[in-house]
Order: C-alpha cells, then structure tokens, then sequence
C-alpha cells in the first residue's frame, strides 16, 4: 500500500455547491477511474506514483480537467466543480446513468432523480416521488385516495422507507397523488425492491432511501407557487458562504420547505362535479428544514428536522389523520490519514395515526448507526452498526366490540458487513453480505446472508442476480378485507402468549411458534440490454418467500386465554405465510427532446393462513405504465408529459347478505322490542375481484426566465382526462359504488427569485 496513493474527494455543481451525483471521474489515458456516490464523493485507490490528468465528462457539464501528481504513499484530496455547459445538451455522448449499469449490480433497484420526477405530469404542479414511485417495475398502487405502495408483493408496512437515514412510518397521504417529500429538495432516491444487501434490514420486503439535497451555498434563493390542491414555498442560501470555492475554506447552508393542502376547501367550487358537490376530504401539511455544514477537506453535518400531518373526513367511510414529526442529524468524515470514509446517523421520530371511536396508534423510535467504507482498488468493504428503540401503544375497538389494548417496547441491535470486488477486466462484479440482527423484546437473533451479482457479458448486455434472508419486527394491525385501509396502525411484534402456539404451513408439517418474528427469503435475476446508446431494456423475474408474518385478527370475539375457545376466535394476532413472484420488463427511450418510458410488471401474490389460501387485496395480475415527455421551444422550456396506467382488478371479498345483530349488553335485554344494528353476512374471502383499473394523465409545462434571478412557471395538467370510472370502495350498508377521482384538470403557477 505504501507504493501506491489515492486520489479521492468530492465533486460539487459550480452553481449551488451541492454534490454533483453518479458522476464518473477517470484519470486520462489510464483504466483507472471511480463514479460519485449519494455525497458526491469518489476514491480512485492503488494508483503508481506519476502525474496524471484528473477528469470529468458529464451530461450538461464543461469538461473538468485537473493535473496533479502523487507520491508514493500519497492520499490526495482533490474537489472538483462542474460548470453547466453551454452546448446542446444532444451532443453530450457520456451517460452516467450507462456507467453505473456496468459498475454497479442494481438488482432490482431504481434510482429517482428530480429530472426523472419532472418527465411525468406533475399533478399539482410540482414533482412529485409518490407519482414516479407508481411507474416503477413490481410497484402497485392501490388508488387515487387512500391508496398505499406495494412493491413486488410486500406490504407498506414490509417496505422501509429512510429520510437523509430517519425511518418515516407513512410516507405517503391519504390522496395518494402526494408524498410527505418535497420533491424540490430531493436529491435522490434509491427503490431497492427486493434481494437488497446487507447494510439495509429490519424489513422483509423492500427499502427507499432518500436524501435530500443541501441548501444553495452560494446565494439565498427561494420558490412559491400555488395551484387548486395547495400551496408550496422553499427558501434557501448560504450561513457561511464559500463564493471562491476555496478548498480551504468551510461553509454552511440552510433550506427549509413548507407545503400545504387546501384541496377539501377548493375542490367544492372548482370541482363541484365530484361527490355531488361535496369535494375531496383530504387535507395535508408538510413543513422541513435542514442547516448544513462543510469542512475544507470535505466531511459534512447535517441538521434537520420535520413535521407531517394527514387529515380525512370521508362521511361514511373514514375520519381520522395521522401526524409524524422527527429530528435528527447525520455526518460524513474523511480521515486524513486513510482511505476509508465513515458516515453516522442519530434521530428520534414519532408518528400517531387515528380515527373516529378513539382508536389509536403512536411508534416514538430513536435510533443511531455508524458505517465505514474501505476502498482497496477492485475491492470494497463497507461494514457497520446500528441499534434502536421502539415504543408503540394501539388502542382499538373491533366491529365486535372487543377493546383491544397493546402497549410494547422493543430494541434493536445490528451489525453488518458487505464486499464489492470487480475483476481487473471489469466484466465480474460480485457483492457477497452479512448481516445479524438482534431483536431484544424477543431475545431473538437473524443470522441473514445476502448475495449480488452482476456479469457484464459485453458492454451493451449484462445478467445479474440477488438473494438474501430478512427479517423485520414491525407489522401492521390492518383490515386485510379492505381494499384500502387509512387507519394503518403498526406496532412490533406481540409475545408468543398473544399468537397461536402452532402453524401448519402450506406443506403440512405443523411447527410450534417459538416467537413471532417475521421472515422471508428473496430470490431475483435476469438482464440488462442496451440496443442502443438511447434506449435500455431490463427484465427482471422476482420470487419472495415470507415464511412467517403476522397478523391483526380482526375475528376476535373472545378475551385471549378463555378456556375453551380456537385461537382463531380468541388470539389478538395471527401466523401466516405467503409467497409473491412474478417478472417485470422495462423500455426506455432517452434522445435529445423524447423520453420514453413503458413498464409491465406481471405478478402474483398468495397468503395461507395455516388452513386456507387467499390472493390478498393487493394482489394486482397485469400492470402497464407507459410515460412519454417532449421538450420543446428553443431553450426547451416547454414540455410536454403523458402517463396512462392499466391495472387489472384486485381481489375483494363480496357481501352475502345481511342480519340483524341485536347486541346482548346484559340478561335484561328484550330482543323482541331492541332494535339492532345491520350485520354483514360476507362471501367468501377475496374470492372475487374488482373491475379493471385505467387512467390517463396529461400535463404541459412552460418556464419564463424574466431575468438573471427571477423565473416564472406555469403547469397545465389533467388528472383521468378520460373521465374512466375507476372504483375507489363499495359501501356495503348501503350497496353503492364510489369511484377514485375522475377528471380533474389543474393551473398552477409558481416563481422562482
């Protein structure tokens, strides 16, 4: 090692300072090269003592050339700046997204950047990650309002989802057309749907992982803007500013965003045609604010912190809200003396969901985590911990009239490790993993190894795999007879006492339930193939085995322990057991002015419950998403953005019939005279399935610049411009159909200064 020196550093966006991401730096004329990661940050390790030219070819960009010379045993660290180009961005023939296709295994992952959010239409008027997330391979949405994510099978509460490394419990609102994210000042994110490595866990399905980006270092700058569903307004600049770019100088920034929703008030005028005049009853507020900091070599702190609130008043359906707030700081620091990199998180979040009766559910979580990440030529090694605590309380009332009270603590401990070596020829990349996890209300241990793998067979196609044992212990206390459920509790794990003592698998060979933790294998692969320098192709085949879950019983009739009585009518919560597997395949068409993009995912998706088998709501067989975007105009100010989605209809369960139910308070009770209440006699379980789901969305978007500093922009979008009745709930008591959102056509106008 000593023979041999570094090159490492960041690579910053000249105009705002902020990391410049995916970017790949090269030595000239050498093999020898590294791309950026989320922080921008790069290491080009082993290299001989010589000068070299340190370079950057990246889209949009000038051409960043440096020359430096290194010694042996030398680390240097270089910080680079990117200056926007002034050429057509068409004749820019490097693609950071194709390198890291071949540099990176990305099975079953999918990267989000702002300019993909801003190529579908912005319902609202600003991007939006709640509406890409919808096209992506293997995601199902459940609908328009109230409707929840599902990726390759798993359920919300299965999928994690991590904010700059904070756990947020519900990221999405009750319109479904909306995050809790401000897609302004996202800077990525990363869908890993399913055979994630090691250093993700604690879930058994999926993980999304956000960061947001730092505020403008150079200059205050900030955004408002207004349609028919809220209002928006960012503000940005510098608390130390760095102007030079001296390397040797620090520097701070500040961004805070607030959004807000004020659609149940306007929909009634500007949309009388929806509910009879009644509007749309969602509600929804969402304010953020981060300070960060920079040394001269690079390392950073950031501070940030958040609140989000929910609201519904849905007559005769749903009343109720949830509000989740956090706080938490994260850090990266570049010793001086190695080539390493160490990053580390510390928050506390806490998120309350309720509804009409007085039930409720809160989770208050602090969690910390450190990660190291050694870069040794071909090979990485990226190792770290992580530990939290985890107070829930549920309180809920059953159409039984059962109360049910579940108050739990739970800690967490883990530690994990991942390799990533490339072979000298570039074409082998494997990333074998370990991760173990401790679950200390359950004094339980998951050994989980994980496995990634990419073949480059030749630069335009590549096959790649994935595998790897989960576990988590959250889950979910919802009504898995209801397509969708807006009261979406989650608490961890009962005890054994609280959960049947057997379950009888699929197979048939019962086993007793020694703890309730829930597990799941994953398997993934297939490929990657580029006919052309502007079009991808991926397909994927996925199959997930969770062979343990549990679940709410909503049948409880009796207190648990009565003597006497099955499990299945007397224990709070249930054992079972599910697979999900299916394939997806993906077309893109990226050139000059015309984005294409067409994804189909086919998938199924079985429970067992230890005596019978069902498709659960969720369970969607076809899914079509195709998205075209056109730049026009000379400065391509003007785009234009189609979506149309297809779904074929999800499994629910019929009514039956009806009967009195005249409840018994005490042996005084005169039913001859007591007038009762509606009961439901209901079908079989998800037996039938829901018609076809089909919506066309349309957008248009222009971009006044009136001056060096002042812009100005107008977003014309139509939400179901067919007007396709597409059913949103049944209302069983009163047999009647009511549909998601039909046509919705909004302005909206914002300023940039």
């Amino acid at each position: 090692m000593a023979q041999t020196g570094t090159i490492r550093g960041f690579v910053y966006l000249n105009k705002t300072g902020e990391p410049a991401l995916f970017t790949t730096v090269y030595l000239k004329g050498t093999t020898y090269g590294a791309v950026t990661d989320v922080n921008g940050y790069y290491a080009i390790t082993h290299l001989p003592p010589a000068n070299y030219t340190v370079m950057i070819t990246s889209l949009g960009y000038d051409t960043v050339s440096e020359n430096v010379t290194l010694t042996k045993g030398q680390i240097l660290t270089k910080k680079l700046y990117l200056q926007e180009s002034k050429v057509n961005l068409a004749e820019v023939r490097i693609s950071a997204q194709q390198q890291a296709r071949q540099t990176e295994t990305q099975v079953s992952t999918y990267v989000i950047t702002p300019k993909d959010m801003e190529q579908i239409p912005t319902i609202g008027g600003q991007p939006e990650i709640a509406q890409y997330m919808q096209i992506l391979p293997g995601v199902v949405s459940t609908g328009d309002q109230g409707g929840q994510i599902y990726i390759e099978g798993g359920q919300p509460v299965q999928n994690k989802v991590l904010l700059d490394g904070m756990t947020i419990y519900d990221p999405f609102h009750s319109i479904g057309l909306f995050s809790v994210f401000d897609g302004d000042i996202i800077s990525d994110a990363t869908v890993y749907a399913g055979g994630f490595n090691a250093e993700f866990g604690d879930r058994i399905s999926a993980i999304m992982d956000i960061h947001t980006r730092d505020g403008d270092k150079k200059k205050v700058t900030g955004e408002v803007d207004a349609s028919p569903f809220g209002a928006h307004a960012l503000v940005e600049g510098p608390l130390a500013k760095n102007v030079d770019d001296n390397p040797n100088k620090a520097s701070a920034s500040f961004i805070i965003s607030a959004k807000n929703s004020y659609l149940s008030q306007t929909s009634k005028a500007i949309y009388p045609w929806i509910d009879s005049g009644n509007g749309i009853p969602f509600n929804y507020a969402d304010y953020y604010g981060k300070v960060s900091i920079n040394t001269p070599n690079g390392s950073k702190i950031n501070v940030f912190g958040f609140n989000y609130t929910d609201n519904v008043n849905y007559p005769n359906f749903y009343t109720g809200g949830w509000t989740q707030a956090g706080v938490g700081a994260n850090f990266i620091l570049i010793p001086s003396s190695t080539t390493s990199l160490m990053e580390g998180n510390i928050d506390y979040s806490n998120y309350k969901v309720n509804q009409q009766g007085g039930d409720t559910s809160t989770i208050g979580t602090f969690s910390m985590g450190l990660k190291f990440t050694q870069f040794m030529g071909n090979t990485d090694l990226m190792y770290g911990f992580e530990m939290s605590s985890t107070t829930t309380n549920y309180d809920f009332t059953n159409s039984e009239n059962l109360y049910i009270k579940e108050n739990y603590n739970s800690q967490e401990i883990n530690g994990y490790v991942k390799m990533k070596y490339t072979s000298d020829n570039k074409k082998l990349i494997l990333e074998p993993g370990f991760r173990l996890q401790y679950y200390g209300s359950l004094t339980q241990f998951s050994p989980e190894p994980r496995f990634d793998m990419k073949y480059n067979f030749t630069s335009k196609f590549r096959f790649k795999a994935a595998a790897g044992l989960y576990s988590q212990n959250l889950i979910a206390a919802i009504d898995e007879q209801q397509v969708v459920d807006l009261f979406y509790a989650q608490l961890t794990c009962p005890p054994t006492s609280e959960t049947p003592g057997t379950f009888t698998p699929q197979n048939g060979a019962a086993f007793t339930v020694n703890n309730p933790l829930q597990r799941a294998y994953h398997l993934t692969g297939g490929f990657e193939f580029d006919p052309s320098q502007y079009i991808q192709m991926n397909v994927e085949a996925y199959y997930k085995d969770f062979l343990q879950t549990t679940t709410l019983n909503y049948n409880q009739i009796y207190n648990n322990g009565t003597p006497g009585v099955p499990d299945t009518l007397s224990k709070p919560f249930l054992i079972q057991s599910g697979k999900a597997y299916g394939a997806d395949i993906s077309i893109k068409y990226d050139y000059k002015r015309l984005m294409v993009y067409t994804v189909y995912s086919l998938g199924y998706v079985n429970y067992w419950t230890g005596t019978y088998s069902f498709p659960p709501p969720f369970d969607r067989r076809n899914n079509l998403n195709v998205v075209v975007s056109y730049k026009a105009g000379k400065d391509l100010s003007w785009m234009f953005d189609i979506r149309y989605n297809y779904g074929s209809g999800f499994p629910f369960t019929p009514t039956q019939g009806y009967y009195p139910m005249v409840p018994f308070n005490n042996i005084n009770t005169n039913y001859t005279t007591s007038n009762g209440n509606l009961g439901i006699i209901y079908g079989n379980f998800d037996s039938q399935r829901l018609p076809d789901y089909s919506r066309l969305d349309v957008g248009i978007d222009k971009k006044y610049q009136m001056s060096q500093t002042v812009g100005l922009h107008f977003n014309l979008s139509v939400i179901n411009v067919l007007d396709r009745p597409n059913i949103f709930y049944v209302n069983r008591i009163y047999d009647t159909r009511v549909n998601q959102l039909p046509i919705m056509p909004s302005l909206s106008i914002g300023m940039t200064f």
